[in-house]
C-alpha cells in the first residue's frame, strides 16, 4: 500500500479588505527600543521578532482579498507564507502610514507589528462580510493613547498626513481626523501596545500560548540564572 499522501496546504480564506501590518525589521537597536533596559537590544530584537511573527501567522489565516507586511528593512524568517511584502515608503510615521494606505484601492485595514494578542475576533468586525456596511472607517485604540488598527473604506492618504504619531493624543487627532472628515466611525476593542517591560508581561498573559510569550519567558528565565 502507497504512503498516504499528505494533505496540501489549507489557503487562506479570502475576503473583500485589503490587511497591512506596518513593521520594522527586528534588528537590535532598531526596535523596542523602550525595553532597554531591562533588556539587552539584541533580546528586545527578539521580543520583536517573536511578536510580528505571531501578528502575522494570525493575519495570515485571517479572511482577505489581500495581505502584506509594509516593511522597513528586509524580510526574515518570520514571514509566513501567503504575506506580501512592500516598503515602507519615506518621512515619518504619518507619511508612511499614508503611503501605505495610497497604495491600496477598496476597502484596507492597517493593524500595527505591538499587539501579539491580536486574535480573529479582535479584527471579525471589520473582516466579516458585513464589515463595511454604513462604516467609512474603523478604528482600533490603544491603551497607551495611540492606536494599534485603522481601517478605511477609501484609503485617503490624507486623512493621516500630518497627525501627531507617538504621542499619548495619536488617537484622539486620528479619530477627530476620520469624523470631521464626515466619516463613519466604528470602533474595535481597545488593546495594549508592547513598548515597556511592564506591557510585555501583560500581553505575554493574554497569549500565553504564542511565540511571543514563549521568548520572554525565556529571556525571563536567562535573567534570574
Amino acid at each position: 500500500m502507497s504512503p498516504a499522501k499528505p494533505d496540501p496546504p489549507r489557503a487562506a480564506p479570502t475576503g473583500v479588505t485589503t490587511l497591512l501590518v506596518i513593521a520594522k525589521e527586528p534588528l537590535p537597536g532598531r526596535v523596542k527600543t523602550r525595553l532597554t533596559p531591562p533588556f539587552a537590544p539584541a533580546e528586545a530584537a527578539r521580543l520583536a521578532e517573536a511578536a510580528l511573527g505571531d501578528t502575522l501567522r494570525t493575519v495570515a489565516a485571517l479572511p482577505a482579498a489581500r495581505r502584506a507586511v509594509v516593511l522597513e528593512g528586509a524580510p526574515g524568517p518570520w514571514l509566513p507564507p501567503g504575506i506580501e511584502v512592500v516598503v515602507q515608503g519615506p518621512g515619518g510615521l504619518d507619511e508612511r502610514l499614508a503611503a501605505a494606505f495610497g497604495a491600496c484601492t477598496g476597502p484596507t485595514l492597517l493593524i500595527g507589528m505591538d499587539t501579539p494578542q491580536i486574535t480573529a475576533a479582535d479584527l471579525a468586525p471589520a473582516l466579516s462580510p458585513g464589515g463595511w456596511e454604513r462604516c467609512d472607517a474603523w478604528f482600533g485604540p490603544a491603551e497607551d493613547g495611540g492606536f494599534w488598527a485603522l481601517g478605511l473604506a477609501v484609503p485617503d492618504p490624507g486623512l493621516l498626513r500630518g497627525v501627531p504619531m507617538s504621542v499619548p493624543e495619536t488617537g484622539a487627532v486620528q479619530r477627530r481626523r476620520l469624523v470631521d472628515a464626515g466619516l463613519t466611525v466604528r470602533d474595535l476593542p481597545r488593546l495594549r501596545d508592547v513598548d515597556t517591560a511592564a506591557d510585555a508581561v501583560d500581553v505575554a498573559a493574554l497569549a500565553p500560548h504564542g511565540a511571543f510569550a514563549a521568548e520572554l519567558a525565556r529571556l525571563t528565565r536567562g535573567a534570574v540564572r
